[in-house]
């Protein structure tokens, strides 16, 4: 059974230390009145969610499942003929995404932590959805080379406006300065035709990793269209301190290790340069780092005063986070459920402008966020 509770939430203007923010801060309130309501729970580490055109929810399971939360609230046992995955640390079944033409074809996309010989890589897998299971299950797409650990997998989706399917990917952790490396898939993001084909106008299609369009990324946890712009969007994971936003250009070096705004975990110092010519710089960062996980540009009727602002969630600090975007620049910042103390991976707005969370625990959470009436 759903449960609801009713919020007022008196929201702080947050100007984190590095932030491209103003250096000032204040004391602001947008005084909204939210209702949060957990949908279902029960969910182990979900972690991807997309919603379907009837309005059912597909939530994945890191643990390695696949669901669906019933309009009615019903959460459906794991679909079947899901293909294994590599459940160690960070891995497991990650991101889902619908096919542009999924009313026709029926058609999704999941990325995983796929297990072979020697290790590990993150892989797309196409597959046709019905009620109870998946069929034509088929792997479109694997990062090289596997690697024997379980972190940095990357692997959120997202496509374009012109069908092309993008997927982040991580350094893999201890293969960092391979993200300087256009030859293999370590740190980069990926762009694909929906069959796994790579694209004739990528930036490296004479390389050995053809599909890279983006690379210097360090662990891409959030992944979005603009749509206003169309553009691509990313967010990902600094070490200690450096989390970035990126807007992702074809063929572009986002700078990791070779410039960050972060040190390692150890205190030592991995890069004494913010700054390099041909390497971009983000939209904006945190220092601390949040831990951000999930994003999506806020559009819908339930809160038109945020559209067109960025929500992501936070891992390390327990809330939603929106950046009130004005000129197409990053200004004040608000957190929302910070005192729940549940990590949250994901964010999806829904067709009503309803906006949804995951939370990232054994017995996680489907959190729906709506104006209190």
């Amino acid at each position: 059974m759903a449960r609801t509770f009713r919020h007022l939430l008196l929201v702080a203007s947050t100007a984190l230390a590095g932030a491209s923010l103003p250096a000032h801060s204040h004391q602001d309130s947008d005084h909204i009145h939210l209702e949060s309501t957990t949908l279902a729970e029960g969910l182990v580490h979900p972690w991807g969610m997309a919603f379907l055109p009837n309005g059912d929810l597909v939530v994945t399971e890191r643990a390695g499942g696949i669901r669906v939360l019933k309009k009615d609230g019903t959460l459906t046992p794991r679909l079947s003929n899901v293909p294994e995955v590599a459940a160690v640390n960070q891995g497991g079944m990650l991101d889902i995404t619908l096919d542009p033409d999924f009313e026709d074809n029926n058609t999704l996309y999941f990325c995983f932590s796929q297990p072979g010989e020697g290790g590990s890589s993150s892989s797309v897998a196409r597959a046709t959805y019905a009620d109870n299971g998946l069929s034509d299950v088929s792997v479109i797409f694997s990062a090289a080379p596997l690697i024997d650990n379980g972190f940095h997998f990357g692997c959120r989706l997202t496509f374009d406006n012109e069908g092309k399917l993008f997927v982040t990917l991580g350094d893999r952790y201890k293969y960092m300065d391979e993200a300087q490396n256009t030859n293999n898939h370590f740190g980069t993001i990926v762009r694909i035709n929906s069959d796994g084909t790579v694209p004739t106008d990528n930036p490296f299609t004479e390389g050995d990793a053809p599909e890279v369009f983006s690379y210097g990324h360090r662990n891409v946890q959030g992944v979005t269209v603009h749509p206003q712009t169309g553009k691509v969007w990313a967010m990902e994971h600094g070490p200690k301190g450096g989390d970035e936003v990126n807007l992702i250009n074809k063929g572009a070096n986002y700078g990791w290790p070779v410039i960050t705004y972060g040190i390692d975990y150890s205190g030592e110092v991995i890069s004494d340069k913010t700054h390099k010519e041909g390497m971009a710089q983000p939209w904006l960062y945190w220092d601390p780092s949040i831990a951000p996980s999930g994003m999506a540009f806020y559009t819908g009727d339930m809160f038109p005063e945020w559209e067109g602002d960025l929500l992501v969630g936070s891992l390390k600090f327990t809330h939603l986070r929106r950046v009130e975007v004005n000129n197409g620049q990053p200004a004040d910042q608000h957190e929302y459920l910070r005192d729940n103390g549940e990590r949250i991976r994901d964010v999806e707005i829904a067709p009503d402008g309803a906006i949804y969370l995951l939370t990232d625990a054994p017995n996680g959470k489907v959190i729906k966020l709506t104006r209190a009436k």
